[in-house]
């Protein structure tokens, strides 16, 4: 890669890293499910105009976005409102990988190499150690709220896989477009109108500041520019730069909100990335398919 495309990396990593903390300052100001609710509405109603048409059918659309947009946001949301630290929950959100090579085993048969086992396996213990660590220092129901989240977005990503959208861009506009409505209804039901109505009324330039960041600069830049990078290098050189996310999300939850960094953290932190490492790197085998079947063909486009 060119030092320019690795810098954009590396921006793209701490964009998204210091995303939690502005999420955390975010909620603050809103109840978390109209704050993602606006997150995805400001983030698509302008941007749809900018990118076209969907460039894949409905069906995957709608189905990613309900199950990463309403499912796994909604639950990080909800999750860091009930008390899960910024910090840890950018670390506890890359257990997606392991979830992600899971479903991938049982609905696309990707069959795991033993390296990749491996990789789940340390950062099932990273998370365990996340537990004991967040279980001496704050509830264990947010906690479960962000794994739940994580789990989610494995979900999406496979999805994704089955989509193959040629442009990644276009396709993360559209599938904004999809939660909306469902977590405007979800945040009237469970957490009230007038809630929501006094919300809005105290809006200030803090907490415009904070949906114009997760929207814009997390969502269309973010996203845009790692799929601008994905079509320009392979997925193995691009794809590790994503282990930077955790490193500056407990940073910026450390410098800018205080949040302290125990010494569980830290060997939850080492056994996390090592095993998403192991996990998202390793190759997985191909499917097993009887002699006499014949070859697949080959696939249009991988997202």
């Amino acid at each position: 890669m060119r030092p320019s495309h690795v810098l954009l990396a590396v921006l793209v990593t701490a964009v998204w890293g210091v995303n939690f903390t502005v999420i955390e300052i975010g909620l603050d100001h809103f109840p978390p499910l109209l704050f993602s609710a606006l997150r995805f509405l400001v983030a698509a109603v302008p941007a749809v105009f900018l990118v076209g048409r969907p460039k894949v059918a409905w069906k995957w659309i709608v189905a990613v976005g309900l199950t990463l947009g309403v499912a796994k946001f909604g639950l990080l949301f909800v999750g860091m409102d009930a008390g899960m630290p910024a910090g840890l929950s950018s670390l506890v959100l890359q257990i997606q990988a392991v979830f992600t090579a899971a479903f991938a085993a049982v609905v696309l048969r990707e069959r795991p190499s033993p390296v990749r086992v491996l990789g789940m396996m340390v950062a099932l213990a990273g998370i365990g150690v996340a537990a004991v660590d967040e279980g001496t220092a704050g509830p264990l129901g947010a906690f479960a709220l962000v794994v739940a989240a994580a789990a989610c977005w494995g979900a999406s990503n496979v999805l994704t896989r089955k989509a193959a959208p040629p442009d990644a861009l276009n396709f993360m506009v559209w599938v904004s477009t999809v939660p909306v409505l469902p977590l405007l209804a979800l945040s009237l039901w469970t957490e009230g109108a007038s809630r929501d109505l006094a919300a809005l009324r105290a809006l200030d330039w803090q907490g415009a500041g904070t949906v114009a960041y997760v929207a814009w600069v997390t969502t269309v830049f973010g996203f845009g520019a790692w799929g601008w990078l994905l079509r320009r290098h392979p997925a193995s050189t691009v794809a590790p730069f994503s282990l930077l996310v955790p490193v500056f999300g407990m940073s910026s939850a450390a410098l800018l909100l205080g949040e302290p960094v125990s010494p569980l953290r830290w060997c939850a932190a080492a056994l996390l990335v090592g095993g998403v490492a192991l996990t998202s790197l390793a190759p997985a085998r191909p499917a097993v398919r009887p002699v006499d079947a014949p070859a697949p063909e080959p696939a249009v486009g991988r997202s």
